[in-house]
């Protein structure tokens, strides 16, 4: 059976679908770790995937979050737009309006806001401009879509900063943490009616909405399943990195019994990802 099919709308798709993609197909270039670096505790995560593995931690974390706000909110995760292979990282339709949720990772990181500028760790981004970008594009899409006026939000979600500073409100999107953003949702005073609701949510789901071609798409459940069995070597290789890690003293006794350089490389295993 193929992995492949076309679900009937969008609230099929799991958080984190598009980065999970993206995660699969450059790990499927990754070798198989040796049985040294299995021991060791060696990341089987690449340079490349990476990075795609932090996005999706963040998107899934946000998408619980969003997923526990209850029924009156339509959720919808990695959202093809487009012509492209771009999407929405989140769409949430409810009585407090519509809000396209940017998710990003920046987990242990100082971020830092005023007016048009976010900075992570002292760099700038283009958190902000991106956000208020795709807020304005889905509003385009699902006014046509509905036939009535779509205000659509930005928001960025800044998953597990070390800390988040507001210097001063944000001009192009809303800047929350994942800490912060169920209760600012709930607080949201309502403003669309149930029938405008309705209509909202009825071509949000349609995939049609968003992408000039909707494609084919995988398996949602089997790419969360090939994800979370990644997921299960990473945590085990981090977890013998640092049982390896109490036990330099006995990698310096290695290091004596079989060579300088057998010790030298398990070390530079230990610094590595």
């Amino acid at each position: 059976m193929s992995s492949h099919s076309a679900p009937p709308h969008l609230g099929a798709r799991v958080p984190g679908q598009a980065v999970i993609e993206e995660l699969l197909a450059l790990q499927g270039k990754v070798p198989p770790r040796s049985t040294l670096q299995r021991i060791l505790g060696v990341s089987p995560l690449s340079a490349e995937s990476s990075p795609w593995y932090r996005g999706a931690l963040g998107e899934l974390v946000v998408g619980e979050i969003l997923e526990n706000l209850g029924p009156e909110w339509l959720v919808l995760h990695a959202v093809p737009v487009g012509a492209g292979s771009s999407d929405i990282d989140h769409v949430l339709i409810g009585p407090a309006g519509v809000f396209t949720i940017n998710t990003k990772n920046h987990s242990g990181q100082s971020v830092w806001v005023a007016g048009r500028t976010l900075m992570v760790a002292g760099r700038k981004t283009r958190h902000l401009y991106n956000a208020a970008h795709e807020a304005a594009r889905a509003s385009k899409l699902l006014t046509a879509a509905a036939g009535l006026p779509v205000k659509v939000t930005a928001v960025v979600v800044i998953v597990e900063p070390k800390t988040l500073t507001i210097k001063a409100r944000p001009e192009q999107a809303v800047v929350v943490t994942d800490a912060q953003l169920a209760r600012w949702l709930r607080r949201s005073s309502p403003v669309l009616a149930w029938a405008e609701l309705a209509r909202i949510s009825g071509v949000a789901v349609q995939p049609g909405t968003w992408h000039k071609r909707p494609a084919a798409q995988n398996d949602p459940q089997l790419l969360q399943q090939n994800f979370d069995a990644l997921r299960h070597l990473v945590v085990q290789a981090r977890r013998r990195r640092a049982a390896w890690a109490l036990g330099v003293p006995a990698v310096t006794l290695l290091a004596l019994m079989n060579g300088a350089s057998l010790g030298a490389a398990i070390l530079h295993r230990l610094a590595g990802h």
